[in-house]
Formats: structure tokens, C-alpha cells, sequence
């Protein structure tokens, strides 16, 4: 958010206030002005121009110890700069074939940060029992895989590790020798002040300079080793130089995508190499950036150190687990190859290399390491209507009641931070907001919830039981002294932030939100079980803080300092505030928290958005890039403000807005304080209708949106599936970011970004049928791939059904979610070119965790012709847990599940009301349910009888067919 003018009292503190619109640099360091990652970049420089250049790491031969019936040897690596330093080595293979590979300094003058896995990581992994090193002269290696494709090669002098496939190198650690963990050391005398480095500027850096005996590999001086100042703020360094650099290379993969969050294309495009599209390299560093440019390096509000590397042959993976500032270098010195350099500022060496080689397997492998993401309730997949700020309850009542004038579905108000008193979390504003409960179940008569915003800075006053009952306890992140709670200035004015690294938080946080009294303890009375939590601001955000968030040397539980845990520290709150809103209701209800920060594992807790966007083309069209780039490294919950959170834009835009929103999979519109109101009630007709015509959309697309999701919390596949993930083998598709499908459902969706169109191009990657969903016209795509032009006029989605599936909808229109839960559905069948289709409904509650008890209905939708010869179709419903155990849901036992259990039971009423079939190779003879009546149904012919032709597609209406959705049949369609 943008920083305004914050009353203290009678002080008035003037922070931040933007004269003009626009992303400021001078905010936010670049690499040039963090000495780290100068350092970084310049020992990648002097490898560059020396080709006699070689790692001073190796690994001591006769420390190498292997672990008798587990996949794992350690040793002890030396290097030939500093022989009185030591480092120790860890390489381990899991039971998955994902590779661990540590190194952490040993018997050091201080101890390295090495906690940043045990955050992200859901258990210790598991190592293989099937595995064996073998250790040789010159490498230790192991060789394994269901055809022994996989081997790990771990090179002693220098010290290099490879993972191949087949024989080929897929992932290299430190191949380009660019590999330095700066060993803790003594500060020797140096002069007070340095020269800044070219580029810098005198008052934005100091560096202090002292010539070094080891020029060739750390440089010639000692590059703000101890202090550095930027803006202002002066970073005092009591630990010296401890920076980890790390070249990781794929040689045989010219793609990369993840390391979110960034404003840029899915394909990550170059920072170094031959005419760069940046000139910096990708920053991984939580912050807060107002209005932040469509097109950037520049870190935002989360970091997940996840890369992806793709070609048409595999698909392999790195995580890097480390919480401090990192830069990350991408170049392609060919086409097929691509290296990495990752600069950071303190921790250990810590990468798992995930093999693949698919990247559903990929999906997987990571999911084990670091959790799927959380099944959200059913409502949170709708509709979210929110500004900064709806100012009272009785405005909270007439947005509602307008929605419902207007026949427009929502499930979700919000309230910003206004509606606390001086900003004060969990207390009301009681002026405006007098009657907060009574407000609350308005709302949830009609099934809706309620979302305000709690943010992790509490203002410091004593008046303020929250902060009085932290600062009493201890919890609150401490100045560079150790001692003194750090103050700091944010919304709330003078501000501390808790730290949640400290376990004696954790049980007071969670009990703030209990809506019952807890004696002495403060409690949040004034709210319901209906009412969930926006947790903003959390990476931290400072106001006066260094590039606006806390300073490095702050200290944190533990004695570690803010440098080290930065990148963790947003995934906290989330985490704490989930725990708190399950902990609230007896019998548990799922959590819904929105995070503006995150890291590896936040997709446990809950959903994220892509912060303060600008409502233009540009920021709408790299939205849908930045919630792709998401959802491959595991925060598949996710979305952008509809609208864009700044400026005011036309019709057409926010028409358009409302397509992408309607297709991401969280859809909320939001919008700055200083915005016109633009809840989609207001704009005349058409838009309006156009606008309503997409939330109802929405809503009957629900069913799809849930299975997705089911999909991804069990499998770790994202709900949003960009093209190599579908295609994996289709070279044309590997840099597409404008065009995904939503789950295995089938439904290919192009949303359009740019202005007076009518028409766009979608490409289809095989030789299928696709239908428009809408129409029901039928594409027909190539085996060399090809590109077709679907109508996309205004009132118009660019939405395709890939032949071959089944998609289930409810088509009723509700004011909300839960009013559908007894809804029947369509189901809409896309033969593809052989007259096969296949599909999959998940249902739940939607609500508690029964679920994880198996009251469950998981249906496999199956239409396929009954002889080879045959044109006539038999569509089947089945269980799909029954006959499929390895998809059965996490946590409950196949002995145990039940068909008929009682979730299953209580729906067996709800039916199938209308079936839509596509590309049948004639009118029907009969179409009946096996062993029933004549069913009632209409037949349109087409030209694109069986997917053969392309154009208007034959359509069969079965009207009514009256099966359960909760039971198996077969209808029986005779051609």
C-alpha cells in the first residue's frame, strides 16, 4: 500500500508520500549497491575472463564417511585460499530420487543460519535404503532409478556435483567453479571509509576497503564487508562477510521458470550473456514496492527459491533453501543450455535437486519436500468484493444490498485497515463501525463471509492490549542490541513488529482470535466464526526502515539477525493465523487467510495475491504470467486485484479485468482508497451486464475450480497449468504465458489483456478437436501444432474445451456458494476425435475437515464407444477412490473409505439435470439410462461430426437424465 501522512498524537510524520506516480528505484538497492552481491557478480567476472580460473574447494578424500543402508556420505571440503578453514559436506538421496546436497562451515568463529529448510520442509525426508555410494578416486557416486537412468556424480577435486540422466547432465553444482562460502572471520584494521564502486553514489554507500591477500578469487579489497549504507540507514555487519554464492547450471535445458515473485514472463528471460533483457539480476528479497513496474528483476512481496528447467526431453528442478537476500543471474550460453548464478547474503549451502524427469513429477517431488497447498473452503473459490476502504457497517450493508438489486453473485466483503481504531488490529472503530457482529451475520445470512485485515506491526501504546500483552511477554523483534524492542513506523504510527520466530508468540497469537472471553487473557469478542483474515504489510513492511522494510541487524528469537530470516519471516503470520482460525470452532473449520508474503511451504496456510498492481494493460497482462510463475513453485492459490489496485480504469478494462480475475484461481477486486468506486454494479449497460454475466460464470464453474484444487492438494500440481506443463514435449508452447488450463478438466483458457480486440489467436499443440465453450464450434489443431483465431469481441471469452473431456457445472444462479450446495449438475462432454472423453467431480462439505475422514464424493466421468466399430457412446459415473488407490485422499485409508458415507448420502439427491454433448458422429437412435427409459433430448447436426472437420460441432442436449451425482449409472446414447 502507499504510505501516507500517520498522526502520533500531535505528531505528524510525513513517510514515503508519492509526489508523482510510478515504481521508485532510489527505494530499493540494486546489485551494484549491495556489497554482497557486487562481490558475487565480480568473482563471476574474473571466472569469466580466466580461462585458467578453478574452484578452491575440494573434498578431503579420507574424510569421506558413507552410512551403511542409507543413500547419504558426508565429508569434510577444504579450501586451497584458507587451509584453516573448514567446511563440512552432506549429500543424501531421497527415497524419491530427489538429491540434498549441504555444506555448511565448521568449528567457524560463529555459527551460519541454518534453519531456512526446517520452515519449508513438512518432515525430514526419508532416504532411499536401495541406494549405495560408490567412492573412487576421484568422484563419489551413486547410480540409481527404476532402469538405473539416474546417476549422482560428486567430483572431489574441485568439488563439483552433477546430476545425470542417461548419461547426460541435467543439473551441475559449482561447474563454472563460482561456488565461495565467505568464512566467518576477524575484523582487522581497515580504513573508516572507502571508495564507493563505480556507479555509486557517496551518500547512498560506504564501503570499507582493505587489500586482500587473494585478489584472484575474492577481489582486491574487502567490499563493504563490516558496514554499508544505503538511503540513509547505516547497516552495521557485527558478523563480517558471509555470503554464499552458487553457479547451478543446466546444460541440457534452455528453459527456466519460478524463483516467484517477479513482474516478468513465465520463460525467465537474461540478465547477463549477450544483449540482456535486464541489466540486474532477479532479486529474491520480500518487499514492499509501491506501484511496481510490469516488467522487472525487482524483488516483490514473496520469495520462493524454486527453479524449474525445461526442454522436450525432461524437466528437472532445484530448491534452494535459504531465507537471506539472493540474487539470481540467468544466461543462455546456447539455446539448449542455460546457466545460473545465486548470490546470497548469508546461510548455507542447502539444494535439493529434484530429477523429474516429468514436470508432474517435479510437482510431486517438491509437494513431499514442502507440503501441498491447503483445500480451501468452497466459498473462498468465489467471488471477493474489497477496497481500501469500505468506511462503516451500514457501508457494508449497501454493498450487499446492491449486489443482490442487481442479480450479482459475491461471497466475500473485506474491510481494510480503516476499520480499526487508529489502526489498531482486532479493535473496532466503534464511530463508524458500531455494530461490527451485527454487521457480520448480516452478511452470513445469505451465506457469505467476512475478511479483515490484521497485519503483523501493533502500535505502541499501552492502551493497546495486544501490544501491551506482547511487549509483556517478550515476543516483539528486538533493536540491533539485543535488549530493546525495535520501533519502527508503519500504519499504526510508532509500531513494533512481534516476531514469530519466537515459540512464546505462537499460543498467545492463536488465542487473540477466540470470539469467547479467555479471562484475563484479551481476546477478539467482537467477531465471528464467519469472519477471516487478510494478513498485508507482513515481509515486513517499515515505512522508515531500509528500502522500507526492517533493518538487516535487527535481532530476531534465537539471536539471529533479520538479514538471515527475511525471506521466512512473511510466511509466519499466515502460518500462526491459519493455526488460530481452525483452533477458533469446535469441530475445526478450514482457514482462509490471504498472504502478501510468502515463501517455500506458505501454500499450507492459504492463498496470496500479486499486491499493489496498476490498473493498465500491461500490469493485467503480467498478472496472469506472475500467478502462472506462482503456481509452479507450489502457491497455486493465487491471484491480482481485479482492476488493478491503483487508478481508475475505463470500462473496456474492467470488463476485461473481470475475465482474468473469473480465471484465476482467487478472484478478488480491490481497489486504493483514492479510487473511484467501481463495484461492478455501478457501470452502465452493457458492461454491466457483461460484468454480471462473468460472476455468474464463475459460480457455475465452481465444480471445475474445486476439483482442480483437490487435484493440488493432493498431488501438488497447480490449479493453473501453463503450456509445457500439459505439453511438455511441444518446443513452441515452452515460453507461452498468455494461454493455461485450469486443472486436468480440460478447458483451455486465453483471457484477453489488450485493448479494442475482437479476435485473438490461441494456439492448439495437437491434432485434436477443441470446442468453444460457449458456441460449441469445433478447431481442429495440428500435430506440428497450430494457431487458431477464436472470437473474442468485448461480451467475450476466448474459453476452448480440449476434446476428450468431461467438465461439470452448475448453471443456477445463486447470490452465493453455499446456497448451491444442493444445486444439480450439467455435464458437458467434448468427444474428442476417436469419441472418447473422460472427466472428474470432487465434493466435500466445503467447510470442515471431514473430508480427511472420507465423507467424499470423487466421481470419474467416462464416455467411450461401445465397440471399436461402434458410433454408439456409453457415458459411466464411477467412484474414482475405489479404483484407484494411490489417488485416494491424503490421510485416509482405502480399508476405510466408504462409497456411501455420509457425506455421500447426504447428496445422493442431487442429479445430473442436463448433459451436453459435442462431436457425436450422428443423431442419436435412442439415448437412455442402462436398463431405463427413453430419455428426452435434442440433436443439433454439425460439420465437425467426431472432431473430423473444423466448424459448428454436432450438439446433443439430454434433458434431465435424473442419475445421482453421488452414485454410478450409464446412459447409453445409440448412434
Amino acid at each position: 500500500m502507499v504510505r501516507p501522512v500517520i498522526f502520533s498524537g500531535a505528531l505528524l510524520l510525513l513517510l514515503s508520500i508519492p509526489t508523482s506516480l510510478g515504481f521508485k528505484s532510489q527505494d530499493f538497492k540494486t546489485c551494484a549497491q549491495a556489497g554482497f552481491c557486487r562481490r558475487g557478480r565480480a568473482l563471476a567476472s574474473r571466472a569469466q575472463d580466466n580461462a585458467s580460473w578453478k574452484s578452491p574447494y575440494s573434498v578431503d578424500s579420507s574424510s569421506i564417511s558413507v552410512s551403511s543402508g542409507e543413500a547419504s556420505f558426508t565429508a569434510g571440503v577444504k579450501s586451497s585460499l584458507y587451509p584453516d578453514v573448514k567446511f563440512g559436506l552432506d549429500v543424501r538421496i531421497h527415497d524419491d530420487g530427489v538429491v540434498r546436497v549441504r555444506m555448511d562451515e565448521v568449528d567457524g568463529l560463529r555459527k551460519r543460519y541454518d534453519e531456512a529448510a526446517s520452515w519449508a520442509l513438512i518432515a525430514e525426508p526419508k532416504l532411499s535404503r536401495e541406494i549405495s555410494w560408490t567412492v573412487g578416486k576421484k568422484d563419489v557416486r551413486a547410480v540409481y532409478g527404476t532402469k538405473k537412468e539416474n546417476e549422482v556424480v560428486v567430483s572431489l577435486e574441485p568439488l563439483r556435483v552433477s546430476l545425470l540422466r542417461n548419461g547426460k547432465e541435467q543439473v551441475v553444482l559449482n561447474g563454472r567453479s563460482l561456488l565461495h562460502m565467505e568464512h566467518y572471520r576477524t575484523k582487522e584494521s581497515s580504513r573508516p571509509e572507502g571508495t564507493p564502486e563505480e556507479g555509486l553514489d557517496e551518500d547512498d554507500a560506504q564501503v570499507v576497503v582493505q587489500v586482500k591477500p587473494n585478489a584472484w578469487f575474492e577481489g582486491e579489497v574487502e567490499d563493504g564487508y563490516w558496514e554499508e549504507t544505503f538511503g540513509g540507514n547505516t547497516d552495521t555487519k557485527p558478523k563480517g562477510p558471509e555470503s554464499l554464492s552458487l553457479d547451478i547450471t543446466f546444460p541440457n535445458h534452455g528453459h527456466v521458470y519460478g524463483i516467484p515473485q517477479h513482474a516478468t514472463h513465465l520463460d525467465l528471460p537474461t540478465t547477463t550473456g549477450e544483449d540482456p533483457t535486464y541489466s540486474d539480476p532477479y532479486r529474491l528479497w520480500n518487499s514492499d514496492v509501491f506501484e511496481y513496474l510490469a516488467s522487472s528483476p525487482v524483488s516483490l512481496y514473496g520469495s520462493i527459491p524454486v527453479m524449474h528447467a525445461h526442454s522436450a526431453e525432461s524437466t528437472v528442478a532445484i530448491f534452494n533453501a535459504v531465507a537471506s537476500d539472493t540474487w539470481i543471474d540467468v544466461d543462455h550460453p546456447t539455446l539448449k543450455s542455460t546457466n545460473t548464478h545465486w548470490i546470497s547474503e548469508s546461510g548455507i549451502l542447502d539444494v535439493f535437486i529434484m530429477p523429474g524427469p516429468t514436470p508432474d513429477d517435479i510437482f510431486k517431488q517438491y509437494a513431499k519436500l514442502t507440503g501441498t497447498s491447503a483445500l480451501p473452503a468452497h466459498w473462498a473459490l468465489g467471488h471477493h468484493q474489497c477496497r481500501w476502504n469500505y468506511i462503516s457497517t451500514d457501508d457494508v450493508r449497501s454493498v450487499q444490498q446492491r449486489f443482490d438489486e442487481h442479480d450479482m453473485p459475491v461471497d466475500v466483503f473485506w474491510l481494510d485497515i480503516e476499520y480499526a481504531e487508529e489502526h489498531k488490529y482486532f479493535i473496532w472503530d466503534k464511530k463508524m463501525f458500531p455494530d461490527p457482529v451485527d454487521m457480520m451475520h448480516d452478511v452470513e445470512a445469505l451465506g457469505r463471509k467476512m475478511v479483515v485485515i490484521i497485519d503483523p506491526h501493533l502500535k505502541r501504546t499501552d492502551n493497546y492490549p495486544v501490544y501491551k500483552e506482547a511487549s509483556d511477554l517478550g515476543v516483539l523483534v528486538k533493536s540491533k542490541s539485543g535488549d530493546a524492542e525495535y520501533e519502527g513506523w508503519c500504519w499504526s504510527g510508532s509500531s513494533a513488529w512481534i516476531d514469530f520466530f519466537n515459540p512464546g508468540a505462537w499460543d498467545w497469537w492463536r488465542g487473540l482470535f477466540k470470539n469467547t472471553s479467555q479471562g484475563d487473557k484479551w481476546s477478539w469478542v467482537d467477531s465471528t466464526e464467519s469472519t477471516y483474515i487478510w494478513n498485508d504489510m507482513n515481509e515486513p513492511s517499515v515505512f522508515n526502515g531500509p528500502e522500507i522494510s526492517m533493518p538487516r541487524d535487527n535481532v530476531h528469537y534465537g539471536g539471529w539477525e533479520h538479514r538471515d530470516v527475511h525471506n521466512i519471516n512473511g510466511m509466519l503470520l499466515p502460518n500462526l493465523t491459519s493455526q488460530a482460525l481452525v483452533a477458533r470452532s469446535d469441530p475445526p473449520k478450514r482457514p482462509f487467510v490471504l498472504t502478501r508474503s510468502f515463501y517455500a511451504g506458505s501454500q499450507r496456510f492459504g492463498a496470496m495475491w500479486t499486491g499493489d498492481n496498476l490498473g493498465t494493460w500491461d500490469h493485467m497482462a503480467v498478472g496472469i504470467s506472475m500467478v502462472l510463475a506462482n503456481g509452479i513453485a507450489g502457491m497455486t492459490f493465487a491471484g491480482s486485484d481485479v482492476g488493478g489496485f491503483f487508478g481508475n480504469p475505463e470500462p473496456e478494462m474492467l470488463v476485461r479485468w473481470y475475465q482474468v480475475g473469473a480465471f484465476n484461481p482467487f478472484f478478488r477486486a480491490h481497489a486504493h482508497i483514492d479510487t473511484k468506486r467501481r463495484e461492478p454494479y455501478l457501470l452502465d449497460e452493457p458492461y454491466r451486464g457483461m460484468l454480471r454475466d462473468i460472476l455468474r460464470l464463475r459460480y457455475t464453474m465452481l465444480p471445475i475450480w474445486y476439483t482442480a484444487f483437490h487435484d493440488a492438494n493432493i498431488y501438488g500440481i497447480p490449479v493453473l497449468r501453463p503450456h509445457y506443463v500439459v505439453f511438455p514435449k511441444d518446443e513452441a508452447g515452452f515460453s507461452l504465458d498468455d494461454q493455461y488450463f485450469i486443472g486436468d478438466s480440460g478447458l483451455l483458457v486465453k483471457p484477453v489483456v489488450h485493448k479494442d480486440v475482437t479476435e485473438t489467436d490461441v494456439y492448439l499443440a495437437e491434432d485434436q478437436v477443441y470446442y468453444n465453450y460457449f458456441s460449441h464450434y469445433a478447431y481442429r489443431g495440428s500435430s506440428k501444432g497450430k494457431h487458431v483465431t477464436v472470437p473474442a469481441a468485448l461480451h467475450e471469452i476466448p474459453l476452448l474445451i480440449r476434446g476428450g473431456s468431461i467438465v461439470t457445472t452448475r448453471e443456477r444462479p445463486r447470490r452465493s456458494s453455499p446456497l448451491m450446495q444442493r444445486d444439480p449438475f450439467t455435464l458437458r462432454v467434448a468427444l474428442d476425435k476417436v469419441g472418447y472423453a473422460k472427466g472428474q467431480l470432487y465434493l466435500d462439505d466445503g467447510e470442515t475437515f471431514s473430508h480427511l475422514e472420507g465423507n467424499i464424493v470423487w466421481r470419474q466421468f467416462v464416455a467411450e464407444k461401445t465397440a471399436k466399430k461402434s458410433k454408439t457412446i456409453r457415458i459411466t459415473s464411477s467412484d474414482l477412490v475405489s479404483q484407484n488407490p494411490d489417488a485416494a485422499v491424503e490421510g485416509v485409508s482405502l480399508t476405510k473409505y466408504d462409497p456411501l458415507n455420509a457425506f455421500a448420502k447426504s447428496v445422493e439427491s442431487v442429479r445430473v439435470e442436463k448433459m451436453v454433448v459435442m462431436g457425436l458422429g450422428g443423431k442419436p437412435k435412442s439415448v437412455r439410462v442402462d436398463g431405463g427409459e427413453e430419455l428426452v433430448s435434442e440433436f443439433t447436426p454439425g460439420v465437425a461430426a467426431e472432431g473430423k472437420k473444423e466448424g459448428a460441432a454436432s450438439v446433443l442436449i439430454v434433458k434431465d437424465p435424473g442419475v445421482s451425482i453421488a452414485k454410478d449409472w450409464s446412459i447409453v446414447i445409440e448412434v
